[in-house]
């Protein structure tokens, strides 16, 4: 497969397992050509993450691998989500994400409403049973809403796929990994898309997505 991309992984730099070039490393292997590395940020630490990331851009190219430096905004008030994924952009983040209402964490109600209703913010993760209202929200700001592979926010993949389908929305597929086991390969990306309920056209679609159009619109 083509373009195999990731928007949704983890490293030292908050709660992943490892090295941020040895995710890359790892992810080149199996043949992954575009990589967002986005940490766990809030307004006290989203200026250090992304500096740091940019250093290793270079050794990501070395191996074939286009980085993403991004973030991904955790567990802030709904009211402050526009203004820090704004901040994120102006500090040189090349994709935002917004940890979504997962069922299985605490995040606060209006999470996806905020994170829907902002065009800095590219994608929702994990976005739990989002309304449709919200889909329609991230339909029209050109936000995609995610598949995930990892355990416990994936419980409402399903759920996903069909708001997703009928508001119009984007999806992608990531895998949210903290860890080297957490890491997809070809075959087992097909297994969430499919899990989730994709029809095999649509997985065709979702898998290879042109992600550098996508972040551009």
């Amino acid at each position: 497969m083509k373009n195999m991309y990731d928007l949704h992984t983890h490293t030292i730099h908050s709660d992943g397992e490892m090295l941020p070039i040895e995710l890359i490393r790892r992810m080149a292997v199996l043949g992954y050509s575009i990589v967002a590395i986005t940490d766990h940020v809030d307004t006290s630490n989203t200026k250090t993450v992304l500096a740091s990331l940019v250093h290793i851009k270079e050794s990501a190219q070395i191996f074939g691998v286009n980085l993403l430096c991004g973030v991904e905004i955790t567990h802030v008030p709904p009211t402050q989500i526009a203004d820090l994924a704004k901040q994120a952009k102006k500090f040189g983040a090349d994709i935002v994400i917004v940890h979504g209402e997962t069922p299985v964490e605490p995040v606060a109600p209006g999470t996806n409403h905020a994170a829907c209703s902002c065009p800095d913010v590219d994608v929702l993760a994990h976005p739990g049973f989002i309304s449709l209202e919200d889909a329609l929200l991230a339909a029209k700001n050109n936000i995609a809403l995610e598949i995930t592979s990892r355990g416990g926010h994936n419980r409402t993949n399903g759920y996903v796929v069909q708001i997703a389908r009928r508001a119009g929305c984007r999806i992608v597929v990531d895998s949210d990994a903290h860890a080297p086991h957490d890491i997809l390969d070809e075959h087992e990306r097909v297994l969430i898309a499919k899990g989730a309920g994709l029809t095999d056209a649509e997985c065709d679609n979702v898998l290879s997505l042109n992600i550098e159009k996508f972040l551009s619109t």
